[in-house]
């Protein structure tokens, strides 16, 4: 005869006055006692997925030249543009590449920004590539 012979084979108690409590409100009552508070927001901003800046070559940065000469040329008719830009990340190294389309506004030569119609600026220096739509 083993230790636990006598009770094994008996039923799981059930409460008659307390009702059952699921296993999410079970786990609810742990959850004050984590042992690292913050842990699964570093773990999911450690695995977020950044690309790292592409740097043109000489012929990308000519026809980009090109074509901001071009833009230059009909920024009075407020020309309509896709351009694909480098945003960098504000929390770790590398960042994201964002395509945005509208209508140009000016081309700021001093801050070297395209700036359009709806105040949206982007800096030349992050353009991958540059479209013109119309």
């Amino acid at each position: 005869m083993g230790k636990y012979d006598d009770i094994i084979n008996l039923p799981h108690h059930r409460s008659q006055t307390h009702p059952h409590m699921s296993v999410g409100d079970r786990a609810a009552q742990f959850a004050p006692f984590a042992a690292l508070t913050g842990y699964d927001d570093a773990i999911d901003e450690e695995g977020r997925l950044t690309s790292d800046k592409i740097e043109l070559d000489e012929n990308s940065l000519s026809a980009l030249d090109i074509t901001l000469s071009e833009l230059s040329a009909c920024i009075a008719s407020h020309p309509r543009v896709s351009v694909t830009y480098f945003l960098p990340d504000e929390k770790k190294e590398g960042g994201a590449y964002l395509v945005r389309g509208g209508a140009l506004k000016k081309i700021n030569s001093y801050n070297m920004q395209l700036i359009f119609c709806d105040g949206f600026a982007v800096d030349i220096s992050s353009i991958l590539s540059l479209e013109l739509l119309d």
